[in-house]
């Protein structure tokens, strides 16, 4: 293994609870149903497919623009107050990576204005080689294409990469493009069909000193 792919929220940042809570808060004000619905299924997935997600289950009249940007001035208005809540191990585990020599990239369905504003809250931007972002792909995660991407941009192997992810889009996004999905389970647990494609599980971030 020489080249290492993260996904940013929940990942690297405690940020998907926080966006949750977001949409929580709003859906109760706003008395939206089944947002625990919309939450799972959108979770992993970037601006144009969350949009059909939303007009799947609340039709196509849904005001899904003004929805996302009440929730996002909530989300901005707690970083701006806290600062973005970084995960556990974050900078131990990109110090390690960045002394042993592997190629670090980052692939996440976030906007990329959003991720390099997140990187640049945490100060870890300069750690990464290569930055793959929703706005940059046609096919959010579950498909295979932002992490092929983020692999040709490395220019690596596949077979020599590994993605490290929270979200079961996410694994399967990378196990679709033959890279090695490692799970660090943030909201949800592995199902058995997920367990099958990952190549490894673990607690936190610093696991991965082990496995790789």
């Amino acid at each position: 293994m020489n080249t290492v792919i993260f996904d940013m929220d929940g990942v690297l940042f405690n940020t998907e609870r926080l966006i949750t809570d977001c949409w929580y808060k709003t859906a109760k004000e706003w008395g939206i149903k089944e947002i625990d619905k919309a939450i799972s299924q959108c979770m992993g997935l970037n601006e144009n497919d969350t949009k059909k997600i939303f007009y799947e289950i609340y039709g196509q009249n849904f005001p899904v623009e003004k929805f996302k940007k009440v929730t996002s001035d909530l989300f901005y208005d707690e970083i701006e107050k806290n600062g973005v809540p970084v995960m556990k191990g974050v900078y131990e585990i990109l110090d390690y990576l960045k002394e042993k020599g592997y190629k670090i990239g980052l692939a996440s369905s976030t906007k990329e204005k959003s991720v390099r504003r997140h990187l640049e809250n945490a100060k870890i931007l300069n750690y990464f080689e290569v930055i793959v972002t929703g706005d940059m792909v046609e096919h959010s995660k579950p498909h295979p294409e932002i992490y092929l991407l983020a692999v040709e941009k490395l220019k690596s192997e596949k077979e020599k990469t590994v993605a490290v992810e929270d979200s079961f889009h996410g694994i399967t996004s990378a196990y679709r493009a033959g890279i090695k999905p490692i799970m660090i389970p943030d909201m949800v647990q592995p199902t058995e069909e997920i367990k099958k494609m990952l190549f490894y599980l673990g607690d936190d971030l610093l696991k991965l000193k082990e496995i790789l």
